[in-house]
């Protein structure tokens, strides 16, 4: 479940990777965070590690921070084998790391964020990985809806995608969490789960169509306004961020009309690896640039 605090006694590689074979994910189950290369270089470099992520953190409380955050949470299975783990046990480490970036968006103030967390394109993997990620999610969104502190901080759960081509249990628990936390408006975690962003495009120019041809709009009644509220995302304000991990830097198909001027920051760190002062880097690199939205 998200949000969680990092503070339980972590479970030893060998379970994690155990329980991720098995498709069992346990609700108490957390690892330490993976250690900045700095500190294993003793005390001395560790502490001041972590006075420069104070510092920094300082510094970015101290201005504007954007308001939608969208994250691609790329590298999992590369993480596991740089661990020497089987590629799906990156799959849980990521989904513990999503506990953690919530965690910071809610120390900044951040009010939107929209993770990738899978794509139509993922739904070609092999079966056995396939059956993992729905066996993660059909748990993940009862825990998250069921999390009492989802609600001590006001989290709306949004679900974007075709939800209508995943398993039957996880439709059930996406409707559960979104419907439990409906009413929640002091922040929203949007996730694009089953999501393309050309489909969703699509989709929005079918529905348009359909209503030209019942004759409930003209041609000339189209424009971007209208043609945004056809989108999933209706509603919901653009993202100001966009952040992908892993190095790569391109955006796969991800919330393709809603990006035209989000600004763009590509880490160079697999995602369950990504550590809070990589984060903080990134919101600090968006409060430096001069946003001129195409003027």
């Amino acid at each position: 479940h998200l949000a969680a605090p990092l503070c339980r006694p972590p479970l030893p590689v060998s379970a994690h990777a155990e329980d991720a074979r098995e498709g069992i994910l346990r609700a108490t189950a957390t690892r330490a965070p993976v250690p900045p290369p700095s500190e294993s270089h003793g005390p001395v470099s560790g502490l001041a590690y972590w006075q420069y992520e104070k510092r920094l953190l300082a510094e970015i409380q101290a201005s504007a921070v954007p308001k939608h955050v969208a994250v691609i949470m790329d590298g999992n299975r590369r993480f596991a084998e740089s661990l020497g783990l089987n590629p799906m046990d990156g799959h849980v480490y990521g989904r513990e790391k999503l506990e953690e970036l919530l965690n910071w968006c809610l120390e900044l103030g951040i009010k939107i964020l929209t993770v990738y967390a899978f794509s139509t394109e993922n739904l070609k993997r092999r079966p056995e990985e396939v059956q993992l990620l729905m066996r993660m999610f059909e748990e993940n969104f009862r825990k998250l809806a069921d999390d009492p502190r989802v609600r001590q901080h006001g989290i709306r759960v949004k679900v974007i995608g075709q939800l209508s081509l995943l398993e039957p249990k996880v439709q059930e628990a996406i409707a559960y969490a979104m419907e439990k936390t409906k009413d929640n408006s002091n922040y929203l975690l949007n996730l694009a789960v089953a999501y393309g962003g050309r489909d969703e495009i699509i989709d929005a120019v079918r529905r348009i169509a359909g209503e030209a041809k019942d004759g409930k709009i003209r041609p000339e009644d189209i424009t971007e306004e209208l043609f945004t509220k056809h989108l999933y995302t209706n509603g919901i304000p653009d993202p100001d961020l966009i952040l992908r991990t892993s190095g790569e830097e391109r955006i796969s198909n991800f919330l393709l009309w809603q990006i035209a001027y989000s600004e763009l920051y590509f880490a160079d760190v697999n995602w369950p690896g990504m550590r809070k002062i990589d984060f903080l880097r990134a919101i600090r690199s968006y409060q430096q640039r001069r946003r001129r939205m195409g003027t």
